[in-house]
């Protein structure tokens, strides 16, 4: 039996993914955690930024939102918002957009408006916010999503936030330069985008993830690689600074103080 969550596992393979090298812009919740757990371990240097215009920012817990005075506190600077997304993420400056997903297909589109129709929704969700400007104007995007079949669909109810539209070269075809959504790291797999048809194709099962596990929480017919790896589990040092970080964020957040 494995002594870390699947939710810990998606979130430790997310902050793999980073560098100290990367300008991230960073979304509230999962992706908080994987880049800041990044942050707290081997990407020392990276550079995360916040929506509400936070520009270097070292949380000692995990932002309840945007506008959690944690992250104006630890930032290096705080820039208006017009400034954030005129200067900084439209004149191409960041180089990773992490998002989360309410709704997502297989070519990395978005949905975080509404479930059903848009004038008679199921669910009314929180919105775009940011995320719409990110996914078309980072370098790439990330994405963290746990596995579901009413979260990963044949087809978005609301395009939110384009990745890869209709897939191959729609990106290009709108005229959008940015690479799009080049990975997503869900709790049961990591996935890439194909070259050509830019569908998210499994390259790795996490430890004690099968094939049918994925494809029995997957809203369409998933394909495989070839080469299919299997994610090292986290290590010791990982797990510790995840779990020290949620415990720190459930002290804040709950009234008490963290140690």
């Amino acid at each position: 039996m494995s002594d870390f969550t699947p939710t810990e596992m998606m979130t430790i393979a997310a902050a793999r993914q980073l560098t100290s090298k990367d300008v991230c812009f960073v979304g509230i919740g999962a992706p908080s955690a994987a880049c800041n757990v990044a942050r707290l371990t081997h990407a020392p240097d990276i550079t995360l930024i916040y929506e509400s215009g936070t520009i270097g920012t070292a949380p000692d817990v995990l932002p309840l939102s945007i506008g959690d005075g944690e992250l104006c506190e630890t930032a290096v600077s705080t820039v208006s918002v017009p400034e954030m997304f005129r200067y900084w993420l439209m004149g191409g400056r960041i180089s990773i957009g992490f998002l989360g997903a309410a709704q997502l297909d297989r070519f990395g589109n978005i949905n975080t408006t509404v479930i059903g129709d848009y004038h008679h929704p199921k669910v009314r969700l929180p919105g775009g916010g940011g995320a719409p400007e990110i996914a078309s104007s980072c370098g790439e995007v990330y994405i963290t999503l746990k596995q579901a079949k009413r979260a990963m669909v044949e087809k978005i109810d609301f395009f939110t936030s384009f990745g890869h539209g209709e897939g191959g070269d729609h990106r290009q075809r709108l005229g959008i330069k940015t690479k799009g959504p080049t990975l997503l790291i869900t709790d049961l797999a990591i996935w890439r985008p194909d070259p050509e048809t830019k569908e998210f194709v499994v390259r790795s099962l996490h430890q004690g993830v099968t094939r049918e596990m994925v494809q029995e929480t997957c809203g369409w017919t998933v394909r495989f690689a070839d080469d299919l790896e299997e994610t090292p589990p986290p290590t010791h040092e990982e797990l510790e600074t995840l779990r020290a970080l949620n415990e720190r964020t459930r002290l804040a957040h709950s009234g008490g103080k963290a140690a």
